[in-house]
């Protein structure tokens, strides 16, 4: 195998413990969570989507440290005659990639290691963010600007992954908050028990499956581990929509 071989098929995974998450936000919170962000006008209607919490148990799965980068990408790309990925320089994490190509660099990759590769599920997402806790954000319960790449950092595009590293979930994965919105294998729908005003689906949404941790562009309310997003723009690298791989947990 060539360099550029071996160099896209080292995934640098996290074994994640099967265990619970504590999933969503109370429906009784909802309200002062509206409140807690308001400067961000985010209509308190989005937030309900989020509710009820719930405690959910996960079995293990491996999720990657960082994002899939430009460069990774790229290798892809090339191999498959899709156009170049999007992305400021090789090292930051990819952005503009539909849901679908996404899923076939999965079906690339497990093909070059021999192992499965899929996207997170928006459980997995949420598991590997948060751990065992109901903690807000992937570090804790408090908001710190320089944590993550979100809009109050002032930089108006992607940094190399990894740049955070106090901003780190329980379990050591990066770049949960920011930098590039994640696509998860899960399409949208009320969680079960949701309040009746929730809307069934969301029509509205260019693509329909989940997102999370919001990007480059997105203010602090999508930094939230409970914070339930989607691909509301056709333009998906001006939105940063990138993604990260998961996979079954390592043999024993």
């Amino acid at each position: 195998m060539d360099d550029g071989g071996e160099a896209v098929d080292q995934v640098d995974w996290i074994d994640i413990p099967a265990g619970p998450v504590r999933r969503g936000t109370p429906a009784d919170e909802i309200a002062a969570v509206a409140r807690r962000y308001a400067d961000t006008h985010v209509p308190e209607a989005w937030y309900r989507k989020e509710a009820p919490r719930t405690e959910i148990h996960v079995p293990a799965f491996r999720i990657a440290r960082t994002a899939v980068t430009v460069e990774r990408y790229a290798l892809f790309a090339a191999d498959t005659g899709r156009p170049a990925p999007r992305g400021p320089a090789a090292d930051h994490p990819v952005i503009g990639v539909a849901w679908e190509d996404a899923t076939a660099y999965c079906r690339w990759l497990e093909e070059r290691i021999g192992g499965a590769v899929r996207l997170p599920t928006e459980d997995e997402w949420e598991r590997a963010a948060r751990g065992d806790d109901g903690r807000e954000f992937p570090w804790g319960d408090e908001y710190r600007t320089g944590l993550a790449n979100l809009v109050d950092l002032g930089v108006g595009t992607t940094t190399p992954v990894g740049s955070f590293p106090d901003g780190a979930s329980p379990f050591g994965v990066l770049d949960m908050a920011g930098n590039a919105d994640e696509w998860t294998s899960t399409l949208y729908a009320p969680y079960p028990g949701a309040p009746d005003d929730v809307p069934v689906t969301e029509d509205w949404a260019f693509d329909r499956h989940i997102t999370r941790g919001g990007a480059f562009r997105h203010d602090r309310d999508l930094a939230r581990c409970a914070r339930r997003h989607g691909a509301y723009e056709e333009d998906l690298a001006a939105i940063g929509v990138g993604f990260r791989l998961a996979a079954p947990p390592a043999a024993a």
